[in-house]
């Protein structure tokens, strides 16, 4: 293929992780009919726009350009280590979890009277299970949640009565993270659990309560992700509850 196309193939290949093309052009700060020309193969970008999608997507500009239809080289004998993996990641069982918006309520080490609360949405395609968390979106000057922001990608898998959210940071450092949650044994529809999450003094083990929320919009979701009181009235009840009674 062409390198034009090849482009094309590769952002939009890269755009099926994100919530949207139009949230893709917000946060690169690119015009959204310019980014149809690169996905259509009309045209390509300049070397300046060319390296901030490539520091978006961190990624390579020799990966931006890359015709991933050619054959991933292999060792005689053995699958790519790529896929080797990736299928023990996904292998069965699937998680019996739901596709759907999740708002996700982590501790912060020393401070009882706050909740990091972060949104998670869940993608079910048959039996992958794939999840976008973010947190502290909207940046606001001076306040705590702005320096905990995050926009992790992955896979969920389930693994012994415990659903596993593995993923990476696609902001700031890249980090991973790993969340290990299973269903409270409570009549109410509710994941707690423990994660691992990189906080201002390093990687912290903390306490996560996940809840699917069905009648929001991802947009007030997304707005809703900071750092909040215990005794916020947003904040659910059952959560306030759990979280007194340190429940993980």
């Amino acid at each position: 293929m062409s390198i034009r196309e090849n482009l094309a193939t590769n952002l939009r290949r890269l755009c099926k992780d994100h919530a949207s093309v139009s949230a893709v052009c917000r946060e690169l700060r690119i015009n959204r009919t310019q980014f149809e020309r690169y996905l259509q193969g009309q045209t390509v970008p300049n070397k300046a726009t060319a390296k901030l999608i490539c520091d978006y997507f961190k990624i390579d500009e020799a990966e931006l350009y890359q015709d991933h239809g050619a054959a991933e080289p292999m060792v005689p004998g053995l699958p790519p280590i790529s896929e080797s993996l990736f299928k023990q990641l996904i292998r069965p069982p699937s998680p019996s979890i739901a596709g759907g918006t999740y708002l996700t309520y982590f501790s912060i080490p020393g401070r009882t009277d706050l909740l990091m609360r972060s949104v998670t949405f869940v993608r079910r395609e048959a039996e992958l299970v794939t999840f976008r968390r973010v947190t502290g979106w909207s940046e606001r000057r001076g306040s705590t949640w702005a320096r905990a922001r995050g926009n992790h990608y992955g896979v969920a898998i389930s693994r012994l009565n415990w659903i596993y959210f593995s993923g990476i940071n696609r902001r700031q450092t890249g980090e991973p993270s790993l969340i290990s949650v299973q269903w409270a044994p409570i009549s109410e529809p509710v994941l707690t659990g423990r994660a691992m999450l990189l906080t201002e003094s390093g990687p912290a083990f903390v306490s996560v309560i996940m809840r699917q929320e069905v009648a929001i919009s991802s947009r007030n979701a997304i707005r809703m992700a900071h750092v909040v009181k215990l005794d916020d009235p947003s904040v659910d009840q059952l959560v306030v509850g759990l979280t007194r009674d340190g429940v993980d």
